[in-house]
C-alpha cells in the first residue's frame, strides 16, 4: 500500500491543473465556549475562507459561525470536488479550508496541502461517533472512513475533521419501478430504463457502483468495489462503455440541482442520488423513494481540512470545531444527511432527531413533503450504517482508473 501510494503522489504531482479538472470528475459546546477561543487568539483580526459543495457551504451556517466565534470575517465558495481540488492544486491560496470528502484528502496530503489538527484543539471531539474512531472488523482501516481521516494510528491529530457523512444509495420514481426493482444498483444498468438512468460524473463514485452490478449480475467477483485492481477496472469500464453506446444514460450528473430537475422532471426515473435530492424532489410533490440497496449503500463522509500556509489557522480551527458543537448539524441533518457528532442529540428537536436519526415516524405538521406518520426511507441510523457495501476510498490503481474513465467519457 505505502508503495502505490508513492506512486500515486509521484504521478499525481506530474498531472497538469487541467489534467486533473478531466480526471476527477471531552468537549464543551463551541457556543459555550467563546471565551475560551478568546484567550487563546483575537478571531476578530481573522477571517474564514471556505470552499466545498453547497451541502456544507452555505451562507446561514457561515453566519451563524461568525456570531458564535467572533472572528472577523466569512466567505465560502461553492464548488465540486473536482474545482475545488484543481484550484487548491494549482496553488490558489484563496482559502484557508477545504470541505473535502474522506477519498480525496490523498490528493492534498501527497502534495504537501493540508494542515494537520491535534484532537487536543477541538473543545468538542469527545461525542464524536464510533465509526471515526473503530474501525469496523469488516474491513482494513485503510479502506473505511477511520483509516482515512487520521495522520497516524495514534489518532492524536487529523487530516480532516469530519463535519457530515452519509450513506447513499438509488433514487427512483416508485410510479416507474418497484421498490424491489430498484433495491439494487443494478437497476442503474437495467435495459427496461433506458435512456431514463442517471449515472453520477464523479469516477470514483461510477465504478464502485458499476462493480457492485457486476458482481450480482455474475459478471465478476470483486471484494472490495471501492478499490479493484487493473483487471477489474478494465472490466468494469467495458461494461460501463457498452452501457453508455445503449444509450442507457439519460445524463451523467455532477450538480445537486441538476439531479433533483431530472428527477422531478420525469426525464430520469432512477439514478444514483444523495437523499436530500430525493427529499427535495419529493418537496415538489413528484413521486421519489431512496432506495435499500441489497447490496449494501456507499459510506462517505466530508470534513473540513485546513490548508496550508493559511494566515488564519485559529479560525480554521474554530471553524472545525465548530462543525462538531452540533449546531450546524441541525441544517445538514434536515437534508437527509448525518452528523458525526452525538452533539446533535442536545440542540435538535426531539421529533425530528428521532425521525432522522431513530427511523420514527414523522410528528406534525406537513414539511418538505414529508407527512404525520411518514418514515425515513432506510430507517434508523444505526440499521442503515449496517448495510454498507463500501466506503468511498483512494483506490491503489488510481491512475489506471481515471484512465479507463477518460475511456468512458470518449466513448
Amino acid at each position: 500500500m505505502a508503495f502505490s501510494m508513492e506512486m500515486n503522489r509521484r504521478s499525481l504531482l506530474k498531472r497538469s491543473a487541467g489534467a486533473m479538472a478531466l480526471a476527477m470528475g471531552g468537549g464543551t459546546h463551541f457556543l459555550s465556549s467563546r471565551a475560551a477561543y478568546a484567550q487563546a487568539t483575537d478571531l476578530a483580526s481573522q477571517q474564514l475562507r471556505t470552499i466545498g459543495l453547497s451541502v456544507t457551504v452555505q451562507e446561514r451556517i457561515l453566519a451563524d459561525f461568525k456570531a458564535a466565534s467572533g472572528v472577523g470575517s466569512t466567505s465560502g465558495t461553492a464548488a465540486t470536488f473536482p474545482d475545488a481540488q484543481t484550484r487548491i492544486l494549482s496553488g490558489s491560496k484563496d482559502y484557508d479550508v477545504w470541505e473535502t470528502i474522506g477519498e480525496r484528502l490523498p490528493s492534498v496530503v501527497m502534495t504537501d496541502n493540508a494542515e494537520q489538527v491535534a484532537v487536543s484543539e477541538l473543545k468538542n471531539w469527545s461525542n464524536i461517533r464510533e465509526i471515526f474512531v473503530k474501525p469496523d472488523p469488516k474491513w482494513p482501516a485503510s479502506a473505511q472512513i477511520v483509516g482515512q481521516i487520521w495522520t497516524d494510528e495514534s489518532q492524536q491529530s487529523l487530516w480532516m475533521v469530519p463535519s457530515v457523512f452519509n450513506f447513499d444509495s438509488v433514487g427512483y420514481n416508485p410510479e416507474i419501478l418497484s421498490d424491489e426493482e430498484a433495491n439494487s444498483w443494478t437497476a442503474l444498468f437495467d435495459p427496461k430504463y433506458k435512456g431514463k438512468s442517471g449515472l453520477n460524473t464523479d469516477p470514483l463514485t461510477a465504478f464502485g457502483q458499476a462493480v457492485m452490478a457486476m458482481n450480482t449480475l455474475g459478471l465478476s467477483n470483486v471484494a472490495n468495489p471501492g478499490n479493484p485492481t487493473a483487471a477489474e477496472i478494465d472490466e468494469a469500464a467495458k461494461f460501463l462503455i457498452s452501457k453508455k453506446k445503449e444509450g442507457q444514460f439519460r445524463a451523467l450528473w455532477g450538480d445537486f440541482g441538476e439531479l433533483v430537475n431530472f428527477l422531478a422532471s420525469g426525464e430520469i426515473v432512477v439514478s444514483d442520488a444523495w437523499q436530500p435530492a430525493v427529499m427535495a424532489v419529493k418537496a415538489q410533490g413528484k413521486p421519489c423513494k431512496y432506495a435499500i440497496p441489497k447490496e449494501g449503500y456507499r459510506g462517505w463522509s466530508i470534513g473540513n481540512t485546513i490548508l496550508k500556509g493559511t494566515p488564519n489557522k485559529e479560525a480554521a480551527i474554530a471553524y472545525c470545531d465548530y462543525w462538531l458543537s452540533g449546531t450546524p448539524g441541525i441544517t445538514v441533518s434536515e437534508q437527509g444527511y448525518y452528523s458525526p457528532t452525538t452533539n446533535i442529540k442536545d440542540v435538535m428537536s426531539p421529533e425530528k432527531y428521532a425521525f432522522w436519526y431513530e427511523g420514527k415516524p414523522w410528528v406534525g405538521a406537513e414539511e418538505r413533503g414529508i407527512k404525520e406518520g411518514d418514515l425515513r426511507d432506510g430507517g434508523s441510523l444505526e440499521t442503515r450504517a449496517a448495510n454498507v457495501a463500501y466506503w468511498h476510498q483512494w483506490p491503489d490503481e488510481y491512475d489506471h482508473l481515471i484512465q479507463k474513465w477518460d475511456e468512458f467519457l470518449s466513448a
